[in-house]
């Protein structure tokens, strides 16, 4: 879908109404859409929330055309949580499904992402760009090094998802001084399928758009994926290193603007 920029403005929640309709959003798409639950989730009231959103930033892509009083103003969500401030909270999100051990000792600025999502009417156009490239101006201002998170496949129907995880894993693996690793509870291993037998095709068509652009600017994968029944998901670790992504985040995105 095509959809013209100057109807969008995109900045960090500046008030409780922005917050709010962020949760809306995470609740139409992680809930309605994707079947998720969660222990703070107001299903009365239909938003996504949890312990971590009073402490994070929250990048929204604001329609100038929606309503603010019907909470409908925002169309695309990061929640973004720096290493300093997760060490004041004490925790990062990912801590509930991995080991971040190797991050943590490795010394470099961090940054979390986490909640991404954008409404159905928006995804692949326009917006999804100036939601990216809001969030590569936050990482140069806050001098981030390290950007990691989690990312979703859709449903816990592992031999359906064996192509796509065993692809990540032989493809795609972080070095193993800053690679994470699935917490037990969790754990589902991730090279099902062996090297010489994947299919790159088949791997792709069942991975998510979001993965699939996370390793297009050199994006990789800790070891072993994590199911989250909660969220009906199963998890696989990102991680990005700015040093690599810079310029193939340019030339991803230039390439894709010009082909709208």
């Amino acid at each position: 879908m095509r959809t013209d920029p100057s109807y969008f403005d995109i900045r960090i929640a500046q008030s409780e109404d922005d917050l709010l309709a962020a949760q809306r959003l995470r609740y139409r798409v992680f809930v309605e859409e994707l079947g998720g639950d969660g222990a703070l989730v107001d299903h009365e009231k239909r938003f996504e929330r949890d312990e971590f959103d009073p402490v994070v930033d929250h990048l929204c892509l604001i329609d100038r055309r929606r309503s603010r009083e019907d909470l409908d103003h925002v169309v695309g969500v990061y929640r973004l949580l720096p290493g300093v401030r997760a060490a004041r909270f004490g925790r990062f999100y990912c801590d509930g499904e991995y080991d971040l051990a190797p991050l943590r000792n490795c010394g470099r600025p961090l940054l979390e992402l986490g909640r991404s999502c954008v409404d159905p009417a928006f995804r692949g156009g326009s917006g999804m760009f100036l939601l990216w490239n809001a969030l590569a101006d936050y990482v140069l201002d806050h001098g981030i090094e390290l950007l990691f998170g989690v990312a979703s496949f859709h449903g816990t129907d592992i031999p359906t998802l064996a192509p796509s995880l065993s692809w990540l894993h032989h493809h795609h693996l972080a070095p193993e001084g800053l690679r994470p690793v699935a917490r037990p509870q969790g754990y589902q291993r991730m090279d099902l399928i062996a090297p010489e037998r994947l299919d790159r095709r088949e791997a792709m068509i069942g991975m998510p758009a979001l993965i699939k652009a996370y390793l297009r600017l050199g994006g990789l994968v800790g070891e072993g994926a994590f199911i989250d029944r909660d969220f009906n998901t199963t998890d696989v670790f990102l991680l990005m290193d700015t040093a690599a992504m810079s310029d193939k985040h340019r030339k991803f995105y230039e390439s894709r603007w010009q082909g709208q």
